[in-house]
């Protein structure tokens, strides 16, 4: 029937609808290409001199030059490099933690029925209404009072506080749809609730983890408020407070700016497009399943 009202279109309703996908197809691509265009001119300006960039800021290079990436990756003054381990470990250990803890905590609240579940539930469902930076007053007094600022863990704390609300709610959601015959099976076989957790029900969430884990691995990434108010020591600073350094009181170096950004990202970046259909997939499975 449907290929009946297709094949009996006039040719005037194909040329509409033609012309109709035309316009929406080269909607979407300006779209694109205002997303990308950044990207592109960040990249270029970077092979600028400083000079070169004040005098034609959007103009392509007519010399390119790879300085601006040597001397911000070898200068000490900036820090770069320093910034970008001390990132890459405070984002790995949060994310491990909140994977981990989110995992645990959800399986425990979708299937073990116990006195004050739901409250438990409805207080981690609270953790993703508070607005963060809300805290983060409390937090430096906090932290300060007990010694826990300014040390190489103490981002680890707030990153795994704040991103366990949403990793419980996700995995609560996926565990109720994860049929209980899959436990009971393994329980006749004798394998223990640990086993049966981290053997059987953690390859199955596999996909909505991955998702967890690419989402706050953004988040502790990117993350600067925090990061500036409770970290002063210029060797524990993260990507994100390494990046006010290229900023000076009456000038910037915006050349440098560009390439310290463009360094600072790739990690991302990358990481994006290895595990870009995973997230994809989970992220289904969370909207099918949940």
């Amino acid at each position: 029937m449907a290929a009946n009202v297709k094949s009996g279109r006039t040719p005037a309703e194909k040329a509409k609808t033609g012309v109709l996908a035309f316009f929406l197809n080269a909607i979407m691509i300006i779209f694109s290409a205002t997303c990308i265009f950044p990207l592109v001119w960040m990249f270029y300006s970077s092979l600028k001199e400083k000079r070169v960039f004040n005098a034609d800021i959007m103009g392509l290079p007519t010399d390119p030059t790879l300085s601006n990436y040597q001397k911000i990756l070898t200068n000490k003054d900036y820090h770069i490099a320093q910034s970008m381990l001390a990132s890459i470990r405070t984002t790995a250990l949060s994310i491990f933690f909140i994977v981990l803890f989110g995992f645990i905590v959800g399986y425990i609240l979708a299937r073990i029925n116990f006195k004050g579940n739901r409250l438990l539930y409805l207080i981690f469902l609270m953790g993703m209404l508070i607005p963060v930076h809300s805290l983060l007053v409390p937090i430096y007094v906090v932290f300060n009072k007990t010694g826990l600022g300014n040390q190489w863990f103490t981002l680890i704390i707030p990153y795994v506080a704040f991103g366990l609300p949403i990793a419980v709610f996700l995995v609560e959601g996926f565990i109720k749809s994860v049929p209980v015959e899959l436990e009971e099976a393994a329980a006749i076989d004798g394998s223990s609730f640990t086993r049966t957790l981290f053997s059987i029900i953690m390859p199955v969430a596999k996909p909505i983890l991955v998702t967890i884990a690419i989402i706050q691995t953004f988040s502790c990434w990117n993350e600067f408020s925090f990061a500036l108010v409770l970290i002063k020591d210029v060797r524990l600073q993260t990507v994100p407070l390494a990046m006010t350094m290229f900023k000076g009181q009456f000038a910037s170096d915006y050349p440098k700016i560009m390439a310290a950004m463009l360094v600072t990202m790739a990690p991302i970046v990358i990481l994006y497009f290895i595990f870009s259909k995973q997230i994809i997939k989970g992220m289904v499975a969370g909207a099918v399943k949940g």
